[in-house]
């Protein structure tokens, strides 16, 4: 049974240390897939890999940085002069927020990054990404507004009116 009344709220130092275990978290994910794709294509099959291993490695690499140094941005605590925490920064675990996102990109480059060692084909796995965006652009904002009713006609002249519109008029001729 779900709990009643008020959805508790969380405190500046319970999302200060969430915010530290969720970057910790993230950095190792990007460690660990950075760490198989080089052992994979530049220690085992060096004799294989391509420009095109290079020039992926180098994106993944952007866009791990893109990402991570957003979320680390948005989580950034303020610090009083005494050493107590003023603000925990934004919450990186809140649901539907932008962190939530870039965790997803994060996820998703580690997880193309580590396939991409079997097959380089699973980069196209990547297009994921966008088309995921464009769907969120569609709901949220574009179909909305496009499927948004246009203003009502104006209200229907209930009878007594029209009939003195009409008397006006004939008045006039």
């Amino acid at each position: 049974m779900a709990p009643k009344g008020k959805v508790g709220t969380k405190g500046k130092k319970q999302i200060y240390e969430e915010n530290e275990a969720t970057l910790k978290f993230y950095t190792r994910v990007i460690l660990g897939a950075n760490v198989i794709y080089a052992a994979v294509n530049f220690l085992i099959f060096y004799s294989s890999s391509t420009f095109w291993t290079w020039l992926l490695l180098g994106f993944a690499l952007a866009v791990y940085a893109g990402s991570y140094r957003s979320m680390s941005a948005m989580a950034k605590p303020v610090f009083a002069e005494d050493g107590g925490l003023l603000d925990g920064g934004i919450d990186l675990n809140m649901e539907q927020g932008m962190a939530e996102h870039l965790k997803d990109v994060i996820l998703l480059t580690a997880i193309v990054q580590v396939l991409s060692t079997v097959s380089s084909y699973f980069w196209y796995l990547w297009l994921l990404a966008p088309a995921r965006a464009l769907h969120l652009l569609w709901v949220n904002f574009l179909g909305p507004w496009f499927m948004a009713e246009s203003p009502s006609a104006p209200e229907e002249v209930n009878e007594k009116k029209q009939r003195r519109q009409e008397r006006r008029q004939t008045r006039r001729f």
